[in-house]
């Protein structure tokens, strides 16, 4: 089965995050099927950069977020589509 979770990165106490889609018994930094993110909580605002696109995508297939990537993405939503001109 599929997840959309976090992979840890960055130095030690200064924690940064991507957004992954993995297989769901591999270990957290494990090798990951795409990288569909990027999550740094330190910035003031946190930095949230998502690819919509590809979660909508891996969620299609069958991809489960997590909780927090659920919570990422509640606060986070798709930009609305403009429509062509």
């Amino acid at each position: 089965m599929l997840m959309i979770r976090l992979a840890r990165f960055g130095a030690k106490k200064k924690p940064t995050y991507r957004v992954v889609v993995i297989e769901k018994e591999r270990a957290r930094d494990g090798r990951a099927v795409e990288v569909v993110g990027f999550y740094d909580p330190r910035k003031d605002p946190p930095l949230v950069r998502l690819n919509h696109e590809r979660i909508a995508h891996w969620m299609k297939v069958g991809a489960k977020p997590s909780d927090a990537v659920a919570r990422l993405l509640q606060s986070h939503p798709a930009p609305a589509a403009q429509p062509a001109a």
